[in-house]
């Protein structure tokens, strides 16, 4: 069997309390808001992976860690992400942050799916997904965008795997590695 797997850093239960808060007031706006439990910091990607290859990938995600010192990431914003002239979601968005773009490489590195290095790595974690056709019938265009301050202390990277359930999608925590 195949699963979608992804790499990401949880979020503590009371900071996601704090941003689902933070996105009460688009209740009324073609946005589909993250539910509470699935907000979270994606590092990686993998796309479907087969259940015999998910061992491979823990151990790897873990050897790539383990000597990595925890850290804090910092957030300032909330916006339209990935642009505001071209908005496909709201997200909350950080500085740059060194220690968390050495993490990323590291771990694709260990994955063997390392392209270049990147010369910054900018958190942000979705609030919401724009449903496009309904917001382009918007007369006009909210500004959701505003100052919001939250720091993350990385202690862990999580190996995920998500599916679609009837209440939409379910993330599962298969592997967790903590930071030296």
């Amino acid at each position: 069997m195949k699963r979608k797997i992804f790499i990401n850093i949880n979020i503590p239960d009371k900071t996601k309390k704090r941003l689902v808060k933070a996105t009460e007031k688009w209740q009324d706006l073609p946005v589909k808001l993250v539910k509470e439990k699935n907000l979270h910091i994606t590092l990686s990607f993998l796309g479907f992976i087969l259940d015999n290859a998910i061992f491979d990938i823990c151990e790897r995600v873990r050897m790539a860690t383990e000597d990595i010192e925890i850290f804090d990431i910092e957030f300032n914003k909330i916006e339209f992400g990935p642009s505001e002239d071209d908005p496909k979601t709201i997200w909350i968005s950080g500085e740059a942050n060194d220690s968390l773009r050495l993490l990323h490489e590291n771990i694709e590195k260990s994955l063997g799916i390392f392209v270049n290095s990147k010369k910054s790595f900018r958190p942000h974690i979705t609030l919401g997904r724009i449903r496009a056709h309904k917001w382009q019938e918007l007369a006009e265009k909210p500004n959701i965008a505003r100052d919001f301050s939250l720091i993350i202390s990385v202690e862990n990277v999580d190996i995920m795997a998500s599916e679609f359930e009837d209440e939409g999608m379910e993330y599962t925590a298969i592997e967790s590695c903590p930071l030296k």
